[in-house]
């Protein structure tokens, strides 16, 4: 199961991407009950292509919100495939493709 959630709508002219990466983005200055520092855990890059072409690249630090959330807006058509993965500092990763429908809300 991803740990990443998406959800789009059909706006006036283009598309609300709602990302939501659940990750704990540890920084490493931060210490735990006993005192002791929690390693440093943090994305480090988040990309997004729609069907298939580079669109987005975001380049994170350790200072990013724990479980971050964003919002884009994209020119795209219904039926488009957006993929969404990030990459942490120690190597993990994780990816999630979302295709656009138009909804009634």
């Amino acid at each position: 199961m991803s740990t990443i959630k998406i959800r789009s709508r059909a706006l006036a002219g283009f598309w609300e991407i709602r990302i939501l990466n659940q990750h704990p983005m540890e920084n490493g200055r931060n210490r735990d009950t006993d005192g002791a520092l929690i390693p440093a855990h943090y994305i480090q890059t988040l990309t997004l292509t729609l069907n298939g072409t580079p669109t987005l690249s975001v380049n994170m630090a350790g200072s990013v919100s724990k479980n971050p959330f964003f919002v884009f807006r994209l020119r795209a058509s219904v039926g488009d495939r957006i993929s969404v993965m990030w990459l942490d500092n120690l190597g993990n990763q994780d990816r999630i493709e979302h295709q656009l429908v138009e909804r009634d809300d």
